[in-house]
């Protein structure tokens, strides 16, 4: 009898610890959204407190596998620089820890149908996307992207497809091996979209104003040589991201701002980062 109370003690002695954990992680995560979302230029244009809680749930570890993070907004909105500051500050922060297989990208536009038949039979890539929208879901197989994500949060390796970006229109599958780890992230203009939400287990969308986006399209435009067709490119672009696009936004646990300064992001990443060191060390005494 005397046991089995000790051991009843011991496990409701956990469990508090366990909870005081995460309440202590949720505590410190509030307090870091709430100072940067009351900044001056925040990069925050909205956070779902449930998004914190869900945050607090992987770092305590009470969520043990691995996380995924999608990232939606139209062209130009800053979801790829964004995208890439994550990856880049994570990579740092996983250096300076010898922490192995820490971040995986799976890039979106890599699961465009291969249509380079079409491309072939059109003459050339141009006269190709007269006739064919590239600015639709349904341009991309994004049933396999979600299965790729899944498998990979299942802690499978993935051979991801690669598709030619240069004009050809060919995407070659099972080339490239993406190693599990602990954390999928994946940016693309449909990525928020019916087909695919479902893989995420944190999904931003990035908000942009008008004008600014309007200004990089055509500083991007004007680096792809794509002279008089910018115009013709960017109303289509706009009037599908008004259809497939935009909407999602609803979708999203947190919105950013595709405006905010580029250190900004990195600063509050690392202030997460900071958090997670923290957190390793508590667990120890907790354990």
């Amino acid at each position: 009898m005397q046991n089995t109370i000790t051991n009843y003690k011991r496990r409701y002695e956990f469990t508090n610890s366990k909870t005081a954990l995460l309440d202590d992680i949720e505590q410190q995560l509030n307090k870091i959204f709430s100072e940067e979302i009351k900044s001056d230029n925040s990069i925050f244009v909205k956070v779902n407190s449930a998004a914190v809680h869900k945050i607090a749930l992987f770092i305590s570890g009470n969520i043990k596998r691995s996380c995924a993070i999608g990232i939606a907004g139209e062209t130009a909105s800053g979801k790829s620089t964004i995208a890439l500051d994550i990856i880049n500050t994570v990579e740092t922060f996983a250096e300076n820890y010898n922490i192995d297989n820490i971040i995986t990208r799976i890039n979106t536009d890599d699961y465009y149908y291969d249509r380079s038949d079409m491309v072939k039979k059109a003459g050339s890539f141009a006269e190709f996307a007269k006739h064919y929208d590239l600015d639709v879901p349904e341009a991309l197989e994004l049933e396999l992207m979600k299965k790729h994500i899944t498998s990979l949060l299942f802690g499978n390796t993935v051979m991801l497809p690669e598709y030619d970006m240069s004009g050809t229109a060919i995407r070659r599958d099972n080339v490239k091996p993406a190693l599990p780890s602990k954390i999928i992230i994946s940016e693309g203009l449909f990525t928020l979209t019916d087909k695919i939400v479902e893989a995420f287990d944190f999904k931003i969308y990035v908000d942009v104003s008008r004008k600014v986006q309007k200004e990089r399209f055509y500083r991007r435009a004007a680096q792809r040589n794509l002279g008089d067709s910018a115009d013709e490119v960017y109303e289509n672009a706009s009037n599908k991201a008004k259809t497939y696009i935009h909407p999602t936004a609803a979708k999203a646990d947190i919105i950013l701002s595709g405006e905010a300064d580029r250190a900004a992001y990195r600063q509050f990443i690392n202030k997460i980062l900071f958090l997670i060191t923290e957190t390793h060390f508590k667990s120890l005494v907790f354990a």
